[in-house]
């Protein structure tokens, strides 16, 4: 049974901000349109493989999992800090620890044996995770922002994105592309990327491969030979100058960037009317 009726919930009308039109490519040129967190949610849950070990960040990483697990890689192992294995949730689960996960999973463990025994010993492929900032060499910040003594703001901190940052062979981010988001040097470095450069980050023992793509709503950030983040993929309807304009470096810019493919009617589908009917996630991330 669909999540929306299991909730009694209607599907309710797109959620995450503007709307923006695609074309059909059918002969009845019909449109559909979605959203800016809809466009991000579709492109991170693409560069998941079928067959790939996720361990699943809250907010819209858990959305793109869940999404992909329905879609292109049903073999997906999602990995729950809170010491689940092989998540198949009957409705898009609301934490870590909602009891939905339990139910069909393939094991269920203590947080200690995740960490210690999964993927601090290599075996979680991709560690997808969001953040308040993300700078110029891929570390993320979700701990303050402002002096650390002093802060402007206290932001939940770590949880467990330190040590997936660390660890996981692939770490994907997902957030708005905002210039705030965004500086050339985060505020406090709660996750690993590249520190500042890649020769920093293999000198520091960290095993892990760091980051390889952070999916925002204009489009593609992935490191470059010295770790440092640069554009290779615009969403439709976006610019290079959208993408520098709200970037706090000197965003460099692939030589070829490509464009990525809109939604499909499919997975609009899926996340308006079974995954997040609300918009719980997706009108947090507007």
């Amino acid at each position: 049974m669909p999540v929306s009726k299991r909730w009694g919930a209607r599907p309710c009308a797109p959620a995450g901000g503007k709307l923006h039109k695609i074309r059909k490519t059918t002969a009845s040129e019909t449109t559909v349109t979605y959203t800016p967190a809809e466009l991000m949610t579709v492109n991170a849950a693409r560069l998941l493989r079928d067959g790939d070990v996720v361990f699943v960040g809250v907010g819209l990483p858990n959305l793109a999992c869940n999404l992909a697990r329905r879609t292109h890689a049903p073999r997906l192992t999602m990995i729950y800090e809170a010491g689940v294995i092989g998540a198949q949730p009957a409705r898009l689960p609301l934490s870590i620890g909602d009891p939905t996960l339990v139910s069909g999973a393939a094991a269920i463990c203590s947080m200690y044996e995740i960490f210690a025994f999964y993927l601090q010993r290599g075996l979680i492929d991709v560690g997808f995770l969001g953040g308040a900032q993300i700078d110029r060499f891929g570390n993320v910040n979700a701990t303050v922002i402002g002096a650390y003594a002093h802060p402007k703001v206290r932001l939940p901190g770590s949880g467990g994105s330190a040590e997936i940052a660390a660890w996981a062979n692939r770490t994907y981010f997902i957030t708005p592309h905002q210039k705030r988001r965004f500086p050339e040097k985060c505020d406090f470095v709660t996750g690993a990327g590249f520190l500042d450069g890649r020769a920093a980050r293999i000198a520091s023992g960290v095993r892990g491969g760091g980051p390889q793509a952070v999916v925002t709503d204009l489009g593609l950030l992935e490191p470059d030979e010295a770790g440092e983040l640069i554009l290779t993929a615009l969403h439709p309807g976006r610019s290079v100058e959208d993408a520098v304009a709200n970037t706090g470096w000197p965003l460099k810019v692939a030589p070829n960037v490509r464009t990525t493919a809109p939604p499909t009617e499919a997975e609009l589908r899926l996340l308006r009317e079974e995954l997040d009917p609300r918009g719980i996630y997706l009108k947090g991330a507007a």
